[in-house]
């Protein structure tokens, strides 16, 4: 327990010193890559932006909201399309964008924690990680949430916790992303605090948030570990209710009175970024131009629209403070995975 504990506060502490460095850093304008305007003719077609899970989720709200705001905006004349391809919690894209992908300027990807959590862990894990792609920039910081259908027996975290010490196989608990990664880690950190033993707890894995989501709706899942801002839609319509959120402070809007995790007595907490990443080959023009419209894009109303409607709060980081960033976090999911003896 107190290795834990330990972890926790040392890793999400550095966490945010970073994170505040890294802001400190990106306003200097460091970042030797993106320094000046894109003078190539990219892009000359359309861009894919690619989510790798199922729609509803946070890498396809990311997305979509990414390519409207582009197009709505102009920034960028040549339309943009979103795909989801969903597959292992994003290893299975991963994959093809890491390899097939490769040079290929007209394809990015959204991705969070897990591209770097699927790299770390030791089952089930992927070969490719952040190093096999270009970041291109950090757009917005979230958090997880534990939510159960809004007819459940279970009223507080401490009631799902209970269940579960009673008998681990009787409570499912369900995330849109593969053992070991991030929904996982959402759910079973509270377990893991209250003395659980996290490999105890059944864990169904699904593609996407949304998926997550629908089996939960469908009594395929007693508990989900998801995105705050994916769930706070379907707390508004009553589907759901949310039992405790990993921030560390109540957050707002929707989700205002849902209490933490520390206020339910776990001492923890989890944050979830997302980004933009081009290929591992891309073209310096088409790194350039990316940099520079997406620094473009967050100062837009329209882009600060898409985030009051998510849920999600802004936070920026331009490519090379993006790298920095990645390498501190990569550092903080390997001590997380140790403490819970799923690292690789």
């Amino acid at each position: 327990m107190k290795t834990w504990k330990k972890v926790t506060s040392i890793a999400f502490t550095a966490a945010l010193a970073i994170g505040l460095a890294a802001c400190s850093s990106s306003e200097k304008g460091s970042d030797s890559k993106v320094e000046g305007t894109a003078t190539s003719d990219y892009p000359k077609s359309n861009i894919t932006i690619v989510a790798p899970s199922g729609a509803g989720g946070g890498w396809d709200l990311t997305a979509r909201s990414i390519a409207k705001t582009m197009n709505d905006t102009k920034l960028i004349e040549k339309p943009i399309v979103v795909e989801n391809k969903p597959g292992g919690g994003g290893a299975v894209y991963m994959a093809e964008f890491a390899t097939k992908e490769a040079k290929n300027d007209y394809v990015l990807m959204v991705k969070s924690p897990p591209i770097l959590i699927n790299n770390d862990k030791a089952e089930g894990n992927s070969p490719y990680g952040y190093r096999d792609t270009t970041p291109l920039a950090q757009l917005t910081r979230d958090y997880g949430a534990i939510v159960v259908k809004s007819d459940s027996s279970f009223e507080t975290l401490q009631d799902v916790l209970d269940a579960i010490k009673a008998d681990p196989k009787a409570v499912t608990l369900a995330g849109g992303s593969a053992p070991g990664s991030m929904d996982h880690l959402i759910g079973i950190l509270p377990a893991f605090e209250a003395g659980i033993d996290p490999k105890a707890v059944k864990y169904v894995s699904y593609d996407g948030g949304g998926e997550a989501v629908a089996a939960l709706l469908g009594g395929n899942a007693d508990v989900i570990a998801t995105d705050a801002s994916t769930i706070a839609t379907y707390a508004k319509s009553g589907d759901v209710r949310v039992l405790a959120v990993s921030s560390s402070e109540r957050l707002e809007g929707e989700l205002a009175d849902v209490p933490t995790y520390k206020e339910s007595g776990i001492d923890a907490e989890f944050t979830i970024w997302r980004g933009i990443f081009g290929p591992k080959e891309m073209s310096e023009g088409a790194v350039n131009y990316w940099s520079e419209k997406l620094g473009e894009m967050v100062e837009k109303d329209e882009w600060k629209a898409e985030l009051e409607k998510n849920g999600w709060a802004s936070e920026y980081r331009n490519s090379a403070d993006f790298i920095t960033y990645l390498e501190e976090q990569d550092k903080v999911i390997v001590e997380l995975l140790t403490a819970l003896g799923m690292q690789k």
